[in-house]
Order: C-alpha cells, then structure tokens, then sequence
C-alpha cells in the first residue's frame, strides 16, 4: 500500500512539474506580433522607390524633400475603385497643399509599369504629383501598413515635418477613402506648433500653455 502511495505522489510530481515547464502555444498571428516603427514622433522611414512622374519614370527618394512637410499616403492597388477618388481629390488640392509648404506622394506595391498604364488609361485625370512604386513591398512594411494576406498596401497616411519626423499617422479600412479637408486641417494645426482643440481650423485660435 505504501510503495502504491508513493508511486501516485511520484506520477503527481512529475504531471505537475512537466505542465508548468511546457511552453505556452502562442494563438496570435504572426503579423500581429511585428510592430511597426513609424509612429508619431518616430523618424521616417527612409526609402528610394521608382515613380511615375510627368509620365516619366524617375527615383524618388523621402530625402528629396527635407526641409518640407510631406504627405505621404499608401493606398491598396492600382485600376481600383475608391483609389482614384482619392489620388484625384489630392490632386485638385494640391495648390493649398503647395502654400502650406509641403508635397503630396501617394504609394502602392504595384509596378511602375501598372502606375504608368493607369495614368495613361485617363482614370486619374492630369495627375500632378508623384506615384510611387514600392514593388518589393519593404516601404508599406517600414510603415507598418503591409496587408500580408492581400498582399497590398493599407489605406495608411503620414504628415512628415520638414525634419522628417512623422507627426501625424491614420491607418483605416480599405472601403473607406480619406479626407483631403481632415488632411489640409491637421497639417496646419501642426503647423501652428501650439495646441489644436477639438475641431480646429485655421483661423480659429489655438490654446495657450
């Protein structure tokens, strides 16, 4: 009865032992656990991607626009449906984006080739700033806003500061397109380097410290 007794407590032993020393079995997605280093106050990434400009295919590199604020903003795929609203309303208010002292990009992981064949289809209209192409996919992975299962960009966008700092991120459902207004009055709020209360505009007074 005793040695029985003593082979329980010895199994017991060993169950309870060989349970707390297992590993865990992690249940998070492996994208999940990549965090992305372009936060707010976090330098931006740097990159040189091939774009279409003027028709033309050229290197664009962030560091072309130091001393600028640049709107950067990724979007899923060329020939697409919500996409060229977005690209055109940028597009047609670029000159206050001009005034403000800051240049507009806007990014996709197709080729230059696709760039070039949907500006030429007509379906952007005149297009006046850059596409760029991040083909290789390692720029929307810098930002974090790499949709590894639909192998595309997010709707992400990012307000640079012209010490290439980014103040401003927004990353959103792919249904949804973006506002130029929101993006217009955000960037000047920052501009003001003071605090913005809620619904700030320019001309509005801002908060004093």
């Amino acid at each position: 009865m005793k040695l029985f007794s003593a082979l329980i407590s010895l199994l017991f032993t060993i169950f309870i032992y060989g349970a707390a020393g297992a590993a865990p079995v992690s249940t998070i997605h492996p994208a999940s656990q990549v965090m992305a280093c372009a936060e707010v106050g976090s330098p931006a990434p740097p990159f040189t991607l091939d774009a279409v400009v003027n028709h033309e295919f050229k290197k664009v590199s962030l560091s072309d626009y130091q001393g600028k604020w640049v709107v950067l903003f990724f979007y899923p795929g060329d020939f697409t449906f919500v996409c060229p609203t977005e690209i055109k309303g940028f597009n047609k208010s670029l000159d206050e984006f001009s005034k403000a002292n800051a240049e507009v990009l806007a990014v996709s992981v197709d080729s230059k080739f696709s760039h070039l064949a949907w500006i030429k289809s007509g379906a952007l209209d005149k297009l006046e700033f850059p596409l760029l192409a991040d083909f290789s996919k390692q720029t929307a992975r810098a930002y974090g806003v790499l949709d590894a299962e639909q192998v595309s960009a997010r709707r992400g966008l990012f307000i640079i500061d012209p010490k290439g700092v980014i103040q401003y991120r927004v990353v959103h459902s792919d249904k949804v397109g973006r506002s130029v207004d929101e993006t217009l009055r955000v960037l000047k709020a920052l501009q003001t380097e003071e605090l913005c209360p809620l619904n700030w505009k320019p001309g509005d007074r801002t908060i004093k410290k």
